[in-house]
């Protein structure tokens, strides 16, 4: 083997590291990241459950990404939920806003960060974080103004 082809073997190696996924099955809440990570709308524990799901509706719908929120408090941003194409305002993420899931799939990590391509909702919970009662409706705007 030439010296090139030990040197393209040993670049392309950890390449390929970082590109290869891990199959993991993993169960946890699906969240608005905007408001997760931004905390535009309050800290992290008021932007999930029921007291923030109609804003996750209005963010997935509008293009912002979902994430995960595993049980073991790591973020995943879902890239791929089953068969929907688009990572925001497809049917799956609208219908699984909020609600409390376990996902087999694969998870890739790069720079700090979580990715996660689910091949199956394996088992959805509905909405289990009854954050309502704690914090309201997050925003508050949420609620629709009675017709008069």
């Amino acid at each position: 083997m030439g010296a090139g082809a030990v040197l393209a073997a040993a670049v392309c190696a950890p390449l390929s590291a970082q590109v290869a996924g891990e199959r993991i099955q993993i169960t946890g809440e699906i969240i608005d990241t905007w408001c997760y990570f931004s905390g535009v709308m309050g800290g992290p524990e008021a932007v999930v459950g029921s007291a923030h799901h109609t804003c996750a509706l209005w963010c997935s719908a509008g293009g912002i990404p979902v994430g995960l929120l595993g049980d073991d408090g790591e973020v995943y941003m879902v890239l791929k939920l089953g068969d929907d194409d688009a990572s925001a305002g497809g049917d799956t993420q609208l219908r699984l806003a909020s609600h409390q899931i376990t996902a087999d799939g694969m998870l890739y990590q790069r720079d700090g960060l979580n990715y996660l391509v689910v091949s199956e909702v394996v088992a959805d919970d509905g909405i289990v974080n009854l954050s309502h009662d704690d914090f309201g409706v997050t925003p508050g705007f949420a609620i629709p103004e009675p017709k008069e």
